[in-house]
């Protein structure tokens, strides 16, 4: 296995965090962009480097980023906001022992090599830190802005595998290389199945990138994943979580995630963990409390159950 994911996977199972790290998806956090004159779903990115490097310091195991090229005010959602390989070549300049992964990017929209060049790039930098999270892209709208082909994004999908695989094209000139050569090979993992078969995803890719759901939703994904790709690839999903003051308050189930204390949230993570699951993103927008604050609490009480 890639140094990479043996990192991601050690001891079974791990947590990581989900950028932006703001929670303007709550009512306090939706006021605060209105006053500052944000757009829906624009998050607050004043203190991300110093939340990034908490992160890394607690001792999270991965840093996620989304690839959102454009706002489209139909989704209402601007991830990040930086651009991926810009921002994890920023990030890995400001974090030492994090992993840092790509939830995901959408290869159909991008020019092939210079993808290539950005992750290999990011990967040296980063001394072999990167997971590079793929897709085909789900928002309609991007694609004729991009001159690309929306029908055709699953083929446009397997043929940027194929090359990040190689690290060139074939049909290259002879003695044409792509500069930096990566140490090792870069991860690939793949979110939901971009427009490909199980079985083609299970072959072709290093792990999955699976959407939210419960821990029943997971033991079924997961047993499909282990079907088409074996046990030693990675099942990967994310969790959007509003962590309690109170510790010993119940889960309540929302969209995506769930609103719990920290003792219903390693029950939950116990939960995933025996479902088949090897790693979890926490995803703070909907959380209530400080985002510092909550990331402690998670990194002195939760993480070391696991």
């Amino acid at each position: 296995m890639m140094q990479a994911l043996q990192q991601l996977t050690r001891g079974g199972f791990s947590v990581g965090i989900e950028l932006p790290l703001d929670h303007d998806w709550t009512p306090a956090g939706d006021a605060a962009r209105r006053a500052a004159g944000r757009l829906p779903g624009e998050p607050d990115l004043q203190r991300h480097a110093e939340l990034a490097t908490l992160a890394d310091t607690l001792g999270f195991r991965a840093l996620w980023v989304r690839d959102v090229p454009l706002y489209d005010p139909a989704f209402g959602d601007a991830a990040q906001v930086f651009e991926v390989f810009s921002y994890l070549g920023y990030l890995a300049g400001i974090t030492k022992h994090i992993l840092l992964g790509t939830a995901a990017v959408v290869l159909p929209l991008r020019e092939p090599v210079l993808t290539m060049k950005s992750a290999a790039t990011v990967q040296q930098l980063s001394h072999g830190r990167l997971l590079l999270g793929t897709a085909s892209g789900d928002r309609p709208i991007e694609y004729p802005i991009f001159g690309r082909d929306f029908d055709q994004r699953g083929a446009a999908f397997r043929n940027q595998i194929g090359q990040l695989r190689a690290g060139h094209d074939p049909a290259w000139p002879p003695g044409v290389q792509l500069l930096p050569r990566p140490a090792q090979p870069i991860p690939l993992l793949v979110a939901g199945l971009a427009q490909q078969t199980p079985s083609w995803a299970g072959a072709h890719m290093d792990g999955w990138l699976a959407y939210p759901g419960t821990p029943e939703d997971h033991a079924r994904r997961s047993a499909l994943w282990r079907e088409v790709a074996g046990a030693d690839k990675p099942y990967i999903s994310f969790i959007h979580l509003d962590l309690l003051a109170d510790p010993d308050a119940p889960l309540r189930r929302h969209r995506f995630g769930a609103a719990t204390g920290r003792d219903g949230l390693i029950a939950e993570l116990t939960a995933m963990k025996a479902a088949g699951v090897h790693h979890i993103g926490l995803h703070f927008r909907r959380n209530q409390r400080p985002i510092a604050e909550t990331m402690e609490e998670i990194a002195h009480h939760v993480l070391p159950a696991f």
